[in-house]
């Protein structure tokens, strides 16, 4: 399936990819665009949008949630790792939500080095899914932080 968002992607948009891998769609095609192209992409290829305005999933739906969060509430729920994920994604990318979670600002200053050591958002993905393999094994093996 086609997963459409914008380009240069940060933190939730790197780590819906890596969630869109791992967990949902292992063959995902992702298209990288300006947001203004997001919403009339996603209409016209059959894909699903995130992170962008008129977006399946929007930067910030109607409760709130980055669309990390989202999709993990809506089709992953059972997983109480991706749970927690979701609540330092979200704390990470949701202005005025640092403080929601310990973990949240150091994962927004390592997604800050992603551009920096990246060529383009296909390389972003691919690099950084290490850091999201990593979170995920932690949150696995420490549950009572």
């Amino acid at each position: 399936m086609k997963w459409i968002t914008r380009r240069n992607i940060r933190v939730n948009r790197t780590a819906t990819c890596w969630l869109i891998q791992r967990f949902l769609d292992p063959e995902a095609e992702f298209i990288f665009v300006s947001p203004k192209e997001v919403a009339s992409i996603q209409n016209e290829s059959g894909g699903v949008g995130f992170d962008a305005p008129d977006a399946k999933y929007p930067h910030q739906d109607a409760d709130g949630l980055c669309s990390f969060a989202a999709l993990v509430h809506e089709r992953l729920a059972s997983d109480p790792v991706l749970v927690e994920m979701a609540r330092i994604v979200q704390a990470a990318d949701i202005k005025g939500e640092l403080e929601n979670h310990p973990a949240a600002h150091g994962l927004q200053l390592i997604s800050g080095g992603f551009p920096l050591v990246t060529h383009d958002d296909r390389e972003t993905v691919a690099r950084a899914a290490f850091v999201y393999d990593a979170l995920y094994a932690s949150i696995k093996n420490n549950p009572a932080r």
